[in-house]
């Protein structure tokens, strides 16, 4: 059911796209060009966090919300060289290697800015789970390559990047409007250092979701390499 809703919701996206995909042919504008400005458009967002975490006060988090809308706009990139590489015929090995290799270094940069954020903000538990995130997102996408190097069609699991992307921009998003509406919520409890809810919990707890998942979806391709590299 999940599989469906992410073909239909695909399909939706697709409709939406295909005049500006149409516009790009004819303007001759190429896969890898949007490949590059979907890492740059992610660096723009990383930029965007970095100046928050320097000039904004801890406890204001617009800073996320411009980042989440802005990764996301990345994001639609991918999406946007894939289907135009498919609508004008420009599908290449070095296309997909190039889209690839640039897909990493835009996540890593990604990143980068959430940890530079939660660091300089002071919000330790939360940085180490973007840390441990980016790594597992990273080996998600290693495991896979290096097991289908091998001729094993390795993409079981959850959290592949199109997920990743949104679980990040989405929660960045929503936390960025909750911020312009109701300001920065907080609920203590006598027994943790900590708030046990604040309003930044709505962007960081999809975070440590994603460090766990990520993680389990390595390890699980892994393990089903093995038993199909058993086969062989």
């Amino acid at each position: 059911m999940a599989h469906s809703l992410k073909d239909k919701a695909q399909q939706l996206v697709y409709v939406i796209i295909n005049p500006m995909i149409r516009l790009m042919l004819k303007l001759g504008i190429t896969p890898n060009m949007i490949t590059f400005l979907g890492l740059i458009i992610n660096m723009v967002a990383t930029g965007i966090l970095i100046y928050g975490a320097e000039k904004a006060q801890r406890g204001d988090f617009r800073y996320i919300g411009y980042a989440g809308f802005t990764i996301l706009l990345a994001g639609l990139m991918d999406m946007v060289d894939g289907r135009l590489a498919r609508e004008g015929n420009m599908s290449s090995s070095y296309g997909a290697l190039y889209d690839s290799v640039l897909d990493r270094y835009s996540e890593l940069i990604m990143f980068l800015g959430i940890c530079y954020y939660l660091i300089s903000h002071d919000y330790f538990l939360s940085s180490m789970a973007a840390f441990i995130a980016m790594i597992g997102s990273i080996m998600v996408s290693y495991t896979r390559a290096r097991a289908e190097a091998l001729g094993v069609n390795c993409s079981v699991g959850i959290m592949q990047r199109p997920e990743r992307i949104l679980l990040v921009s989405i929660s960045a998003i929503v936390c960025g409007v909750i911020f312009h509406y109701y300001g920065d919520i907080k609920v203590n409890v006598d027994w943790l250092p900590f708030p046990l809810y604040e309003t930044i919990s709505v962007f960081t707890f999809p975070i440590f979701l994603l460090a766990l998942s990520a993680n389990v979806t390595a390890v699980r391709r892994l393990l089903f390499a093995k038993r199909e590299l058993a086969k062989m």
